[in-house]
């Protein structure tokens, strides 16, 4: 299954698939950004090689209600996280392999960190605020 361009009408159903155990990859984009239109393609066959997991595709500017006071420098930036544990945030390089092998290592076993890390944005928690703004 392709991603899921975040909008204001599945934001509830969106959050509602956020489980602690699932696995969410956001990858914040501008429409504006020629790299993440030619990116776009290969995110999309990065989520149909990862169907356990929920991949959405956010406009910061179209979802700057969601996105809030993220810090996205460059683009594209993914966001991954398990439940309210943020596992990776940061600018990669726009390419399907490099996308599957930071998802494939930090969705191991024991890949990435138990603890919230203070100052990182978190999807799951800003999607909830936005839904009861």
């Amino acid at each position: 299954m392709p991603a899921l361009t975040l909008d204001h009408t599945n934001r509830a159903a969106i959050r509602a698939r956020m489980s602690d155990h699932t696995w969410s990859v956001g990858c914040l984009c501008a429409a504006w950004c020629d790299v993440c239109t030619d990116f776009r393609s290969a995110f999309d066959r990065v989520a149909e090689a990862h169907p356990d997991k929920l991949f959405l595709w956010i406009d910061v500017e179209d979802e700057a209600e969601v996105v809030g006071d993220f810090d996205v420098e460059n683009f594209p930036t993914l966001l991954i996280q398990r439940g309210d544990h943020v596992a990776f945030f940061g600018t990669i390089t726009p390419d399907a392999g490099t996308a599957n092998r930071l998802i494939a290592s930090l969705s191991q076993d024991g890949g990435y960190p138990k603890q919230h890390a203070a100052g990182l944005p978190d999807l799951r928690a800003s999607l909830s605020a936005a839904l009861a703004r």
